[in-house]
């Protein structure tokens, strides 16, 4: 069969690699996989029953059903975010579907700090355009010097992520107002993807970039706060001329995001996880001071996520012994144009971040 050229780059993730080899081995320290080892809430739980049981399993409106669309309204404007109009979306991974169809031409280059989450290389391929990278090693901090030089004529947008995947790291406000200014001084609209906005571990906490300028695309979701990974839920919040222009492509991808979903999704918004979060702020110290002794790593500040330096700056030979001894992770490579890191999730049990690190410092 011949397939079309955009496919030439495409290719299974290296992340879902590991999850099929953690399928063949007994009892693994599973470091691999970025979801909260914590369930739904059970009062979560208990409204998707009541929706589901109540008939609401039917498509809803491109847009998304309205209660949880005027509660979006509601929640982005109490955060005081700047946007004007908001679509529910088949979770983040959804909505970055809708924004890269609706901005991306062949050629169009789109700018990302390296390391980065891989779906955005991934769109950028797949829709002829071009990856940038802001290099941002060895601190993974962002630097105007670094972005400056990447920005041409062709550059679409930027994408920031913070709280970061892969490195756990939280861009500062003095960052956050040097990306402002350099995306103002180039016209360039931002995409900002907040989905890891609730786990942030040490203060100050700085603000967000649709809080700071009004040419932002807001992405967020529900996968990682409330742990509805598979509930697949998210939203786009922006400008109304852009949002106007994403239901079609809505209509046509997906129809509408699941409708019991977009219900708990109205309840989820008020609902607090900050027990998480404190839970993971001991994970958090607990790799991290588990490590730093035996290998260069950045402590992270949010997410769940830390992306050490490899021995020898080689993370996949690294990971590859890792995994002879049963401890998963993913080789840097897969986010990032070096592979001299490895990342590892220590959203798992306190006891197998303790067992894991006692195993990883000793193969040093």
């Amino acid at each position: 069969m011949e397939f079309a050229d955009r496919m030439g780059d495409i290719e299974l993730s290296g992340i879902r690699k590991i999850l099929d080899l953690a399928e063949k081995i007994k009892d693994p320290i599973n470091f691999s996989i970025g979801r909260p080892d914590f369930d739904v809430p059970q009062a979560l739980k208990d409204d998707a029953k009541h929706w589901i049981q109540e008939g609401y399993n039917k498509y809803t409106v491109s847009r998304g059903d309205p209660l949880l669309v005027e509660k979006l309204h509601e929640h982005l404007r109490k955060k005081d975010m700047i946007f004007e109009d908001v679509i529910a979306t088949v979770g983040v991974a959804g909505g970055l579907t809708l924004v890269f169809t609706a901005l991306v031409n062949p050629g169009d280059e789109v700018l990302f700090p390296d390391p980065y989450f891989l779906n955005y290389y991934y769109m950028t391929k797949l829709f002829g355009g071009v990856p940038k990278y802001i290099n941002t090693y060895p601190d993974f901090r962002l630097r105007a010097e670094e972005i400056e030089k990447q920005i041409t004529k062709k550059t679409k947008f930027m994408i920031i992520n913070s709280p970061n995947n892969p490195t756990g790291q939280v861009y500062t406000r003095e960052e956050l107002e040097m990306v402002v200014e350099i995306a103002r001084k180039h016209d360039l609209f931002i995409v900002s993807d907040d989905i890891y906005e609730r786990f942030i571990y040490d203060e100050p906490i700085p603000p967000f970039i649709g809080q700071m300028y009004e040419k932002t695309i807001i992405l967020n979701g529900f996968s990682k706060s409330w742990a509805m990974t598979g509930w697949r839920l998210g939203y786009v919040a922006g400008p109304k001329e852009f949002i106007a222009k994403l239901m079609p492509i809505q209509q046509y991808f997906y129809s509408c995001p699941p409708s019991f979903a977009q219900r708990v999704g109205v309840k989820a918004l008020d609902f607090d996880v900050s027990n998480h979060v404190a839970d993971y702020t001991k994970k958090r110290d607990l790799i991290y001071n588990g490590l730093k002794d035996n290998f260069n790593v950045a402590k992270p500040h949010g997410a769940f996520y830390i992306f050490p330096e490899a021995p020898g700056k080689d993370g996949e030979k690294f990971v590859e012994k890792a995994l002879q001894n049963s401890v998963l992770m993913i080789p840097g490579k897969v986010f990032s144009q070096q592979s001299s890191h490895f990342r590892i999730s220590f959203a798992v049990p306190d006891e197998m971040i303790l067992k894991g690190v006692q195993i990883l410092n000793k193969l040093v």
